[in-house]
């Protein structure tokens, strides 16, 4: 890997990732539905002319489709399959459907859909689970990318590879990718008292809240529904908070993985109501409790096509994950990043609610997180803009590190550092006037112009590995000596 030289303290890597069209998922497709001229809709059309089909041509048609796609896929009957399940209802009762027929009607409401067609960037890393077979000095990582396909809908895939001071290597990536099976979250009845307090109407939300058990499941929520509906003219409100307890249970949900697939096969792609347009910028990091336990936390940006929401991710084995909504007035906007520990017993996030300063909350839970505490405002003309994370803050010795991102003249982005007291970490003890990265030539021009951004960095050593974004169209890497960059902090505050 070669490397050339822009500091005495950052190194850059000529390593390039660039978005592949190829890195396709099966997703349900359904035509418009539109009515025409005899007032059947154009999914009801399709489905007609697929039951007038004979056996023959029913074989014929799905044995070519079939054929051209199964090594795209990872199971294409099985998505066909199921996709028919999500439609079946659109049959009428008494026809009786062949399996072959079921996964041909699958077949002509599924569409292949490129997660990375568009872009691919704004990465964050995190130490991979197994370090085992490596040699002196290496650390193998685990990096979330952001990818963007039609639609400019925002997913989350991962990339693996091994560090050796300032070289990286990046493994090859598995055939097929994956979406997961998605499956409702357990809830507590006390996190959606407080997600509804936010919109206000507490007699019609507690209402509905004696309904449910402390602990409660999706038949549960469905059958408290159900009980609401039914008494909805002696509560005038019951409609409106049922709508909100949907979203919001929506938002709260598990996917799982084949175990026997790597983790470059597995996709995170928007399922939420919150997600409809993406899930943008996964800040991963490697958390470890007060008892030694450890796992890994991502916040990421729900975006529904109109507003953001900050939702959180968690795993400890890249195969099942645990998707939150989060609450709280520090809960807004973008760029929420969760420290790798607790300190003095709290949860603590950098955020930016206020859409333009670094701030601290706090969280007795990780799910609610009250008032954040201002750490530093745009005080330089590269930041003036705006100021906000790079990613989770990193332990030294002398320090939280904090890599930051600031905006300046013409939209035009800069990567920082802040170092923050470990055990009072609203107190900047270091901060850097100038950035040590802006985008050069080669990277200055893409989807948005002038951009590098990161969500994440790795400490190896004497060593920090810097991924980042070039103008929301690729990802490049950078290295930075650790040992300069706490000297410069030190001096420059």
């Amino acid at each position: 890997d070669s490397m050339s030289d822009d500091s005495m303290m950052v190194r850059r890597s000529t390593q390039v990732l660039l978005p592949n069209p190829r890195r396709i998922i099966s997703r349900l497709y359904l035509p418009g539905q539109e009515i025409i001229d005899n007032g059947i809709s154009r999914a009801d059309a399709v489905i007609e002319r697929v039951l007038g089909m004979t056996d023959e041509e029913v074989a014929t048609t799905l044995n070519e489709t079939i054929g051209r796609f199964a090594d795209r896929h990872y199971d294409i009957r099985a998505d066909l399959t199921e996709n028919y399940t999500l439609i079946a209802q659109r049959l009428p009762r008494e026809v009786d459907v062949s399996a072959e027929r079921r996964e041909l009607i699958g077949a002509f409401f599924t569409k292949e859909y490129s997660v990375e067609s568009a872009a691919l960037f704004n990465p964050s890393v995190v130490a991979h689970l197994d370090q085992t077979g490596l040699e002196a000095g290496e650390l193998r990582f685990i990096m979330s990318v952001r990818s963007v396909g039609e639609g400019h809908i925002s997913s989350i895939e991962f990339r693996t590879g091994v560090l050796k001071g300032a070289d990286v290597r990046i493994d090859d990536l598995g055939k097929h990718l994956i979406a997961g099976r998605v499956t409702p979250a357990t809830m507590s009845r006390e996190f959606l008292r407080e997600a509804l307090a936010e919109r206000g109407d507490a007699i019609a939300a507690n209402d509905f809240l004696n309904l449910l058990p402390e602990q409660f499941d999706a038949s549960h929520l469905t059958s408290a529904i159900i009980s609401a509906e039914k008494d909805e003219l002696t509560r005038g409100s019951a409609r409106e908070v049922i709508k909100e307890v949907r979203w919001i249970a929506s938002c709260n949900y598990r996917l799982d993985f084949p175990h026997d697939r790597p983790l470059t096969e597995r996709v995170l792609y928007p399922t939420s109501v919150d997600e409809t347009h993406g899930m943008e910028d996964a800040r991963f990091v490697r958390f470890t409790e007060d008892d030694g336990k450890v796992n890994y936390w991502a916040t990421y940006t729900a975006y529904d096509g109109a507003r953001v929401k900050p939702h959180l991710i968690q795993t400890n084995d890249f195969q099942t994950f645990d998707i939150t909504r989060l609450i709280g007035s520090a809960a807004k906007n973008k760029g929420m990043a969760m420290f790798p520990r607790r300190v003095k017993g709290e949860y603590l996030a950098l955020s930016r609610w206020d859409r333009e300063t670094i701030s601290i909350a706090i969280s007795p839970d990780t799910r609610t997180w009250g008032n954040a505490v201002d750490v530093l405002i745009p005080e330089q003309p590269w930041e003036f803009v705006q100021l906000g994370n790079c990613g989770s803050p990193i332990e030294t010795p002398e320090g939280w590190l904090v890599i930051t991102h600031g905006v300046g003249p013409m939209r035009e982005y800069g990567i920082g550092a802040i170092l923050l007291d470990l055990n009072e970490p609203t107190k900047v003890i270091g901060s850097l006037s100038q950035p040590i990265l802006c985008a050069n030539e080669e990277e200055r021009d893409g989807y948005t112009p002038n951009v590098v951004y990161s969500c994440g960095a790795l400490l190896n050593g004497d060593t920090l590995f810097l991924p980042y974004g070039c103008s929301d169209a690729s990802i490049r890497f950078a290295f930075v000596d650790m040992p300069e960059l706490m000297k410069q902090l030190h001096t420059s505050w």
